[in-house]
């Protein structure tokens, strides 16, 4: 060995006399250089040096810690980009998010709007302002910075404000309420303030707020206290819509459903002035809305818009775009090249109660169980006076539903208001199933759950809402609007005392008491048309129309005597069984009632019963 180098702590490295080099770890480096300074003979043949470890490049020591901090920035501008919508928009937080529609391209106008005349009669003043604003400037008229149009879901709100555009050939600015709204401070009235100076770069222009709710409720009547970031957010919206001027050509318009909870400042004058009210169609409204979007649907002949209209009272615009679609559907899926009216009668019953479960099985005692259930509402609602015609019976389930007797009103009356004796008839009808049940099988079953439900919640309203009780016209607690929702107060006080709770509680039970004792009457004296009915649902399922109104004017002849007879003997094999699966919740039927008592827009016509 000729040269021996020391590297570092624990490396050696040297070369041999045959000229090879060699490097080995060896731990006790210290140790041999104490040998070497020991021994003079070994070091003076050996050619000993020291050398550092560190002969690479520095900033090879530095790479682990570079690439912590970029793999940290990497996956910070990733969430960022993830948040914005990807692009370049990591730091555009403030941005507003609103839609800019214009152009030709999926242009709406007047002509797409239909059932609601009077409310295109209303907003087409801004539509003439938009295109003639001068006039309007010259005669010092000033129009309505704000329109709030009001109305249930469904009704053609957003449809409307984006026609108004459309006919004023403008550009429209459209965002939802909850798009102000952001996880970090102060980004809600950011994009407020960048909403309004796009609008005023580009007017004349719409700008539409949709679901104004979720940003608009009233402030300090939540949890969240007086500085939440939506309060701060309504408070820019505030100062924005009385900051521009009331000729820049910049028109506001909001759709709710919720205008209770608004808050007072939103609604004065010189903010939202004018609040148009968009309500569910009439008759002749579905009509026009039915032929709007048949345009592009091929129609046979024998499908009448007309009677369809009247079949669907309650239905919105929403309702009835769909219940055309499910009927294009229905003919594609049997290969038909045009829509029949058996199409549509299955699609307003799909729309109405979900798709028919024609596979369902059900044995002979729920089948009897369920047929006189259905039998009752039907022959109560044929008997009494002032009740919805009854057009349709059946025990074919429907979505949640085991059977339902489907009554249509005459008219769209009652779904603007009802009297004392139309609400009473309603409540009798509904007890028909489980008094069916009980006169036949001598038991009552589950099944009647949802119609107990219902009649005691209608029979409270008469009480406490409708003043149509001994107690007098007064109204007690709070109405179902001044519930915790959406800002409102968490608690719920009554204004009246125990002891009138008691008494309300007493108006209830003689009501539906009543009601119970009037259905009994009515049903054991027709007997006959009660058997009758079950009878030919057990053997047909379903019966509607001019048969619905032969089997009750039969009631009681020769034959129809021999099968009451054979039902009446089999009422007590029946009495012991107890069916879970006949009056189940029937999902959109059975709000309906209490949807018209609100005073809210219901669907669909009105139903005896859908029992699940």
């Amino acid at each position: 060995m000729t040269a021996l180098e020391i590297v570092g702590d624990n490396y050696i490295r040297g070369k041999l006399d045959n000229g090879k080099s060699f490097r080995l770890y060896y731990p006790d480096i210290y140790g041999i250089v104490e040998d070497l300074r020991n021994d003079p003979e070994l070091a003076s043949q050996v050619e000993l040096t020291m050398v550092p470890e560190t002969e690479g490049a520095w900033w090879i020591a530095l790479i682990p810690n570079l690439i912590s901090v970029v793999l940290l920035f990497a996956v910070f501008f990733f969430i960022m980009n993830q948040m914005q919508g990807g692009g370049n928009k990591a730091m555009q937080f403030g941005k507003s998010r609103a839609k800019i529609h214009s152009g030709e391209r999926g242009k709406v106008t007047f002509a797409d709007v239909a059932g609601i005349e009077e409310v295109k009669e209303e907003l087409a003043e801004v539509v003439d302002y938009l295109k003639h604003p001068k006039r309007y400037v010259e005669l010092g008229a000033k129009i309505p910075r704000g329109i709030l149009l009001v109305g249930p879901p469904g009704t053609g709100k957003t449809l409307l404000a984006r026609a108004v555009a459309g006919e004023a050939e403008v550009p429209f600015f459209s965002v939802s309420g909850s798009d102000f709204v952001e996880m970090f401070v102060g980004v809600g009235a950011s994009r407020v303030r960048d909403m309004f100076d796009q609008a005023k770069k580009n007017a004349p222009c719409i700008v539409f707020i949709d679901e104004i709710d979720a940003v608009g409720r009233q402030r300090g009547a939540g949890l969240g206290g007086g500085h939440d970031e939506r309060e701060q957010t309504l408070n820019q919206l505030l100062s924005e819509m009385d900051g521009f001027d009331p000729n820049s050509g910049v028109i506001v318009l909001a759709a709710t459903n919720r205008p209770d909870i608004l808050d007072s400042a939103l609604l004065r004058p010189g903010r939202f002035d004018r609040q148009v009210v968009v309500d569910v169609p009439d008759q002749k409204g579905r009509e026009d809305i039915l032929a709007v979007h048949a345009r592009n649907k091929p129609l046979e002949q024998s499908v009448d818009l007309k009677g369809i209209a009247r079949r669907t009272p309650g239905f919105t615009g929403a309702d009835l775009a769909n219940l055309l679609n499910e009927g294009a559907l229905l003919a594609a899926r049997r290969n038909k090249k045009r829509i029949g009216i058996e199409e549509m009668s299955e699609a307003i019953e799909r729309v109405i109660a979900g798709p028919a479960k024609k596979g369902r099985i059900m044995s002979q005692r729920e089948r009897d169980l369920v047929a006189y259930h259905e039998a009752g509402h039907a022959v109560l609602a044929h008997l009494l006076p002032g009740a919805d015609p009854v057009v349709k019976v059946s025990i074919v389930g429907r979505g949640r539903a085991g059977g339902y007797t489907l009554m249509i009103p005459e008219d769209d009356r009652r779904y603007r208001y009802a009297t004392k004796n139309e609400i009473m008839n309603e409540i009798i009808v509904s007890l028909g199933g489980r008094v069916a049940e009980e006169l036949v099988l001598n038991e009552v079953s589950t099944g009647a759950g949802n119609d107990l439900d219902r009649v005691s919640k209608t029979a409270r309203k008469m009480v406490t809402e409708y003043g149509m009780s001994d107690l007098g016209p007064i109204t007690y607690g709070r109405s179902q609007e001044a519930q915790v929702f959406l800002g409102r107060d968490i608690s719920r006080d009554r204004n009246y005392s125990e002891e009138v709770a008691a008494k309300i509680d007493e108006q209830v039970h003689a009501i539906v008491e009543s009601a119970y004792a009037k259905a009994r009457q009515v049903l054991s004296e027709n007997i006959d048309k009660l058997h009758a009915l079950a009878a030919a649902l057990k053997e047909k399922e379903t019966i509607e129309g001019e048969e619905l109104d032969a089997v009750f004017a039969a009631a009681g002849s020769g034959s129809a005597a021999a099968g009451v007879a054979a039902d009446a003997g089999r009422g007590a094999e029946l009495g012991g069984e107890v069916a879970d699966s006949v009056d189940q919740p029937r999902g959109r039927l059975a709000s309906l009632e209490e949807k018209l008592r609100a005073g809210t827009a219901g669907r669909g016509p009105s139903t005896g019963n859908a029992p699940a």
